[in-house]
């Protein structure tokens, strides 16, 4: 499998970019890539070429940049010439630390969507508090501020075939993202998509959710719309980053004992601290589209990168994509 890479996107790159693809390359022997940047800066970053190729580019979208105008007018950049070469079947995933609204638009106008879906959407897997559940997926978490119910509904589809294929979930529990649990609860939004989500047979809908539940594990996929989504995601990762930064307070204006119980606790600190950052899950990906695209922070370090090609690389071989045409179109002859 060969990945396309936009090599320039992100905060920390091309340098943790290089890093993480060097990381995951020798990790998984089936995993070539193609690094879209200047390569002048790239390439000597680059400590083994080994199933490492480059291509130039001249142009990079940087973060302020707006996205439809940024993919339009920037064609020479990293991230619109390895989109480009997903597109044209020259790699089969495209994988960016850069501008999120830019990789989106990238997706959608470049890479196209699969037939059937109304509305790709953005899928984060976020941590719970039982170590043995992982985490769950949140879907729409920031690609489409205005629904429809139908939308949620394909959505709710999706994250259950995204949840049985990479996470290894056989029945996955699809909640709806609400103000409370009783089915009445909502806007006229939530409300019709409830009725479309709980009408689905191939569902375990367990209906409504609330945010607050999100991290105990009570369900293993939660549906919302993408504005609703992405105030959720940015609260639990500011949330679990101010947590840990009240920790290291508390350590600090200590005196001495508690420094010492701080050290003697510090291994279960860091287990935590592991437990709680959404990196080790992989990047954000947008479902719906004709190829994976993922999205991995734009701060995101070496480990991210390569935890985030892992994850790319079961949503290639476990064919999650077929499984989307399939429900997809069945879905279309059925209503036709």
């Amino acid at each position: 499998m060969k990945i396309a890479v936009d090599a320039m996107g992100g905060d920390n790159a091309p340098q943790s970019v290089v890093e993480g693809v060097e990381k995951a390359r020798d990790a998984f022997e089936d995993m070539e890539f193609v690094l879209f940047g200047k390569i002048d800066e790239v390439k000597p970053l680059v400590k083994d070429q080994t199933r490492i190729n480059f291509e130039q580019a001249d142009e990079v979208i940087v973060m302020n940049d707006e996205p439809v105008k940024a993919i339009r007018r920037k064609k020479q950049s990293s991230l619109v010439l390895a989109a480009k070469a997903v597109k044209e079947g020259q790699a089969d995933a495209l994988f960016s630390c850069g501008n999120t609204g830019a990789l989106l638009a990238a997706g959608l106008l470049l890479i196209g969507r699969i037939k059937g879906v109304e509305r790709p959407g953005l899928l984060s897997t976020l941590p719970v508090v039982s170590a043995a559940q992982g985490g769950f997926n949140l879907l729409d978490s920031g690609a489409n501020a205005d629904n429809k119910p139908e939308y949620l509904h394909q959505f709710a589809v999706m994250g259950k075939f995204y949840a049985q294929t990479v996470r290894g979930i056989e029945n996955p529990r699809i909640g709806l993202l609400n103000n409370g649990t009783e089915p009445h609860k909502g806007s006229k939004l939530t409300q019709a998509a409830y009725q479309l989500i709980s009408e689905d047979p191939s569902l375990n809908f367990v209906g409504n959710v609330e945010s607050r539940d999100l991290t105990n594990g009570v369900c293993d996929v939660a549906v919302a719309d993408g504005f609703t989504g992405n105030a959720v995601l940015k609260a639990i990762e500011g949330t679990a980053s101010a947590v840990m930064h009240l920790v290291k307070d508390s350590v600090k204006d200590a005196n001495v004992f508690g420094k010492l119980g701080a050290l003697m606790f510090k291994p279960s600190l860091m287990k935590i601290k592991d437990r709680v950052n959404p990196s080790r899950y992989g990047g954000a990906v947008l479902l719906g589209v004709k190829a994976p695209v993922v999205k991995a922070h734009g701060s995101s370090d070496a480990q991210t990168v390569y935890y985030t090609m892992k994850q790319i690389r079961t949503i290639l071989n476990e064919k999650l994509l077929s499984k989307f045409e399939t429900a997809f179109q069945t879905q279309d002859e059925e209503q036709n």
